[in-house]
């Protein structure tokens, strides 16, 4: 049996993949898309598809589509419905409600600018100003600051003390619910067990396990898988303009993001089908094979096979 997250109290292994549906699917994301599955699959656990749509103002016509459609072609099935966080408002709103109730939820009028100016760190400005609701942001009052966690392939990861105090934002001042409580509450709702993603959420972690908390609610465990970068501190996203992995010819960007993981696919893998190569993956999945390091630096076309790893960066 495979050494991998598997959780000592026999809670049933549900893994996710959370995509934004901002762009399709590129590099990066099928690594943590075929990371996710691997990890659950191993553990003979479930495996979801969340798409995270919480920020209308980022979302591209089609993409959620898009992104299921390469899921498929690259033969990751989900094992339930997929879940749509613009269908959810009404969950999130209670929760809401139920913190407002527990007089742990204030009205801010800081603005981004305005906090980036004194450091990045909000320091509770609005506090005690009782702002009307109109306009106004709602900030969380923090009750259970956490600084230092244990990730299953990063080890134990430390979060500077002011940010892990900060009082967050839970609902902007657009309306819009803010991504920080909508990724806890659904996956409290979901079950999930096991959350195998990029380690560029590290930093958010600590601010979610401390929600979980708050809710009384048993937390994820969490792995955070290397970054795919085109330099160092620049990684693959739809931001920075990553290319689309392809749908009609998934073999070979799969194979790299094999490689990547750390399970060395012999180049003979690639006459079998998507199947068979998920197949052979699922049995060879360990999650010590993966590289315990934050950025791996990439170069050429992933859709290419024997795509170039050039540096690992700890």
């Amino acid at each position: 049996m495979p050494t991998t997250a598997v959780n000592t109290q026999k809670r049933e292994y549900r893994g996710r993949f959370a995509p934004s549906p901002s762009g399709p699917l590129h590099f990066g994301s099928l690594i943590a898309a075929v990371g996710s599955f691997l990890d659950a699959k191993a553990n003979q656990g479930k495996w979801l598809v969340r798409i995270e749509d919480i920020d209308t103002t980022r979302v591209v016509n089609g993409a959620s589509d898009d992104i299921l459609h390469t899921l498929e072609a690259y033969g990751l099935h989900w094992d339930e419905s997929v879940i749509y966080q613009t269908q959810r408002h009404e969950q999130y709103q209670a929760i809401v409600d139920e913190l407002i109730s527990q007089n742990l939820v204030y009205t801010c009028h800081c603005t981004r600018k305005e906090i980036k100016a004194i450091g990045g760190i909000y320091q509770g400005h609005c506090r005690h100003k009782n702002h009307s609701l109109a306009d106004s942001a709602l900030r969380l009052t923090q009750q259970f600051a956490t600084s230092n966690y244990d990730d299953l392939i990063q080890g134990e990861i430390h979060v500077d003390n002011q940010l892990a105090q900060e009082d967050y934002l839970i609902k902007r001042s657009d309306g819009l619910f803010a991504y920080q409580l909508v990724v806890v509450v659904d996956d409290i709702a979901q079950g999930i067990s096991h959350v195998v993603r990029g380690a560029d959420l590290l930093e958010p972690t600590a601010r979610q396990l401390s929600l979980f908390k708050q809710l009384n609610q048993p937390a994820p465990q969490y792995a955070h898988l290397p970054l795919a970068v085109a330099k160092p501190g620049f990684k693959l996203s739809k931001q920075n303009y990553a290319p689309a992995i392809s749908k009609k010819d998934p073999k070979p960007a799969l194979f790299d993001a094999l490689r990547f993981l750390g399970l060395q696919p012999e180049a003979s893998i690639l006459s079998l089908s998507i199947e068979q190569m998920l197949e052979w993956a699922i049995k060879t999945y360990r999650m010590e094979l993966v590289p315990k390091s934050l950025e791996i630096q990439v170069s050429e076309d992933p859709n290419s096979a024997f795509c170039d790893f050039l540096t690992i960066t700890k």
